[in-house]
């Protein structure tokens, strides 16, 4: 009974940072502005953009194209 009782707070920890992701909103230069679903990530070889929409689809952008990325 004891145990339970501790590891219900731990559970209920990692349950609620699992569900943390962040949203970021990228401006383009065009005036665009493109919602995305968690952090988009860099590929400084390419210099692409990748990054997952709210529909839930995979995307890529040319980082030239981005002005400015910002958490929501």
């Amino acid at each position: 009974m004891k145990t339970l009782c501790l590891l219900m707070p731990a559970l209920f920890g990692v349950v609620l940072l699992t569900g943390c992701t962040s949203d970021y909103v990228m401006a383009t230069k065009d005036g665009q502005m493109i919602l995305t679903d968690g952090k988009p990530e860099i590929d400084k070889t390419t210099g692409l953009i990748r990054y997952t929409d709210e529909r839930g689809n995979e995307r890529q952008i040319n980082g030239n194209d981005v002005s400015q990325i910002i958490e929501r």
